[in-house]
Order: structure tokens, then C-alpha cells, then sequence
């Protein structure tokens, strides 16, 4: 059986919440990406892949029963689960490992 690889924007996306640093819901996580990347993104894109990252085990959901104050909305926020830290620890050291020794290539000269 092999192993689910993420996506690069899946990956972007876990790293956006982990980067806010607790639950968060889509505009936040679409705001931290277009900050980090300069590219604009889409909010239903990005609700997309919460979604499938929660059906992965990825991220765990909640809904917020008190609504967003003047719009009354309910939100669903989104959270790292332990599975999705270790996917991104073992895809970092991945990284790591490949780009090790290629810095210098890279380097303006």
C-alpha cells in the first residue's frame, strides 16, 4: 500500500495553519497564503482542500455555534491533527535531504 503524498497546495495549507498558530478558518488560511506566496487564492479552493485534508485525518473540524457578530455566520475552523505534524516533519526532512548540497548551485554568482 503506498503512502498519501500531499499535494503542494495541500502542503501550503498545512503550513498556513500551522503558521497562524491555532484553529483557524479559510480567510485566515487564504490570507496567510497569499502574504507567503503573492499569489491571489481562492477562498472555495482553499475550502476544498480543508476538506479533504479533514477526510485524510489531516485536520480535525469544529463549527463555532456564536456566528461572526454582524454577519451571523457560522464558521468551521480547522486543526492540525498529530498525523498532519508528522507528515510535515517527515516532508521537511524529505526537503532537506534533497536539497542538501545543491545550495551553492543556487546562489547568485
Amino acid at each position: 500500500m503506498g503512502r498519501d503524498v500531499l499535494g503542494e497546495f495541500e502542503h501550503q495549507v498545512l503550513l498556513a495553519i500551522m503558521r497562524l498558530g491555532r484553529e483557524s478558518y479559510s480567510v485566515p488560511v487564504v490570507l496567510e497564503l497569499e502574504e507567503c506566496t503573492g499569489r491571489e487564492i481562492s477562498q472555495s479552493a482553499v475550502f476544498v482542500v480543508l476538506r479533504r485534508l479533514e477526510k485524510k485525518g489531516l485536520l480535525t473540524s469544529r463549527m463555532d455555534d456564536n456566528g461572526d457578530g454582524e454577519s451571523g455566520r457560522t464558521r468551521r475552523y480547522f486543526a492540525l491533527t498529530p498525523a498532519a505534524l508528522t507528515r510535515l516533519q517527515e516532508s521537511r526532512a524529505t526537503f532537506q535531504r534533497l536539497w542538501e548540497g545543491l545550495q551553492t548551485d543556487l546562489d547568485p554568482s
